[in-house]
């Protein structure tokens, strides 16, 4: 299974670079600070300079709320959503445990993690990797 994970999160500065990549990567030109696009979440604690990273880990839940059935599951183990058959009722966005199932205002369909490294490539700390656990995709 593929999927997004923290390297080393006491070296994450808070910067939100990650979250600034992934949502310009999916909605190039907008406010996606304003809107709070980013499929990646970099939270402050009540612990001064403590945070924590809150995104997609492929539970499925998001498919499994999906009555159009667009939302499924690649063979690497992440889910998708093919915007062809979503009809944008936002059960999959309320299904996430994680709140890390994005739709933005204005926009046909909900956008969620891909597993595809972009937040990966802007951390400058190095706090993310994408994980590949073969284990996990055998057994899904």
């Amino acid at each position: 299974m593929k999927k997004l994970a923290v390297r080393d999160l006491s070296a994450c500065m808070f910067c939100l670079t990650c979250e600034n990549a992934c949502a310009q990567a999916f909605y190039k030109g907008e406010n996606f600070q304003a809107q709070d696009l980013s499929c990646i979440h970099v939270l402050g604690t009540d612990t001064p300079n403590k945070f924590k990273i809150s995104t997609c880990v492929q539970c499925g839940k998001c498919s499994k709320a999906c009555e159009a059935g667009a939302i499924t599951q690649n063979a690497q183990g992440v889910y998708t959503l093919n915007k062809k058959l979503c009809v944008n009722c936002g059960k999959c966005v309320e299904a996430c445990p994680f709140k890390v199932m994005v739709h933005a205002k204005d926009k046909p369909s909900p956008t969620k993690c891909i597993a595809c490294g972009i937040c990966v490539k802007a951390c400058p700390q190095g706090v993310l990797y994408i994980k590949e656990d073969a284990k996990e995709a055998a057994s899904a």
